[in-house]
């Protein structure tokens, strides 16, 4: 017994045949809308499979089929086709201050025993220095790209 039943419009079912059938989407909506359709139980609908021979056909989960089901059921097409905006909320490491440390540090004279800076070092020494508590060498890197400066390179003109 299926918990959630998909029950599609004409006018819903002709949405998501457009939508399967040409222009360009993402793969998520291509394949939810191919859900949707493949488990729609309206009279028109001649042959219906079930969510375990689907998810063989598009080689996906069973859970898969089933969270489409329920997002349909609960929130509607619109909630189907179109992706939440992510809630996660990323707090800057390096603000203003810490750059200008970091770019200060780069252009000054290596540790000894070290012909020049690497991202590592610079790192660490960002941390000894407690501008930051912590700080990856790929932050330093992100953080260093963003300038013009690159003392490696020399200016043709």
């Amino acid at each position: 017994m299926e918990k959630y039943i998909v029950t599609l419009e004409s006018r819903e079912r002709e949405q998501l045949e457009a939508l399967v059938g040409k222009g360009r989407h993402a793969a998520q909506t291509v394949v939810s809308a191919l859900i949707l359709l493949n488990c729609d139980t309206s009279v028109e609908r001649q042959r219906r499979r079930g969510s375990e021979e689907l998810a063989e056909v598009l080689q996906i989960s069973a859970k898969k089929i089933d969270r489409v089901k329920r997002r349909f059921v609960e929130q509607g097409l619109d909630g189907v086709l179109e992706r939440k905006p992510s809630q996660r909320v990323y707090e800057r490491i390096v603000d203003g201050d810490v750059e200008a440390h970091l770019i200060a540090l780069s252009c000054g004279e290596p540790p000894e025993g070290h012909a020049r800076w690497s991202l590592r070092l610079l790192a660490d020494k960002a941390v000894q220095l407690q501008y930051v508590e912590a700080i990856s060498y790929e932050t330093v890197r992100r953080t260093l790209k963003k300038t013009n400066s690159s003392r490696g390179r020399s200016s043709v003109g």
